[in-house]
Parts: structure tokens; C-alpha cells; sequence
């Protein structure tokens, strides 16, 4: 999903977050509504690697190569799985809810990325590329080092 549309989503899931917890600070709003988006500097770091360019332009050049190649692989039925995103693991959401049950920020760090991930994994089924996203680190970690 382009960050275009988690940064609207985002800010729908935190005007309705505020409707629904009325009471909660602004600044905690706000770091939800930033936790819907941020989630994918990964994506960035990724690019950053690959490429040796800090630049965003860059970065997001190198996102929509390996989208027009997907797309090509697609139509050929391969079906291979993308670049890992550490931040989209299971075990770094587990990390930060664990961080939030000892500091709030962090819990509602959480509830950002949580977000982010459901809308991420309803747009991968509706385009039928769940395919292309490691959800373990283990199980990368395993078939890179094996």
C-alpha cells in the first residue's frame, strides 16, 4: 500500500481512536496517528541498503522497479516473496506491545503498527500478494542462514 494511504487511513483510525477513548491525551493520539505510517521506514532502510541512496526520491524509485518486475513475475506465475521488513514481524510487534506494558508510549506505538499491519494485510489479500511478505523473523532468519 502507498504511504499516501496509510498517512488517510491513519488519520481516520486516529479521529476514530479520539471518538471512541475521548479522554486520551492529544500527544498519544498523535503518536498513533504517526505509528500508522512510520511503521514503514523499513521500506526506506530497505531501499537504502539495496541502493547505497539515502535519498526518499530514490528510495521510493527503487519501490516502484521492484513493484513493475512483481507485476511481471506475476503474469509469468512466479510468485516470490519480497524484501523483508523488520518492523512488519511478528516479533517486533510483540517487542513494542512488551515495551508498552512497562511505558504507554509504546502501547500506543503499538496500536499504530497494529493498524498498519491489518490494513496492510487486507490490501495484500484483496491483490493476491500475501505471498510477498515475511510475517516472522524466524522463519527469515532460518532460510537466510540455513
Amino acid at each position: 500500500m502507498l504511504p499516501k494511504w496509510h498517512i488517510f487511513l491513519g488519520l481516520l483510525f486516529s479521529l476514530l481512536f479520539w471518538i471512541v477513548f475521548p479522554q486520551t491525551e492529544w500527544y498519544y493520539l498523535a503518536v498513533v496517528f504517526l505509528s500508522t505510517f512510520l511503521i514503514d521506514f523499513d521500506h526506506y532502510m530497505d531501499a537504502v541498503l539495496k541502493t547505497g541512496k539515502i535519498s526518499l526520491l530514490k528510495a521510493l524509485d527503487y519501490h516502484k522497479k521492484l513493484e513493475k518486475i512483481e507485476i511481471a513475475e506475476y503474469k509469468r506465475g512466479i510468485r516470490r516473496r519480497g524484501d523483508f521488513h523488520i518492523f512488519h514481524t511478528i516479533e517486533f510487534h510483540a517487542l513494542v506491545f512488551a515495551l508498552g506494558l512497562i511505558w504507554l508510549p509504546f502501547l500506543y506505538v503499538f496500536i499504530g503498527m497494529f493498524f498498519h499491519s491489518v490494513a496492510d494485510l487486507i490490501f495484500l489479500i484483496y491483490e493476491d500478494r500475501l505471498y510477498r511478505r515475511e510475517y516472522f523473523l524466524t522463519n527469515w532468519i532460518r532460510r537466510r542462514f540455513s
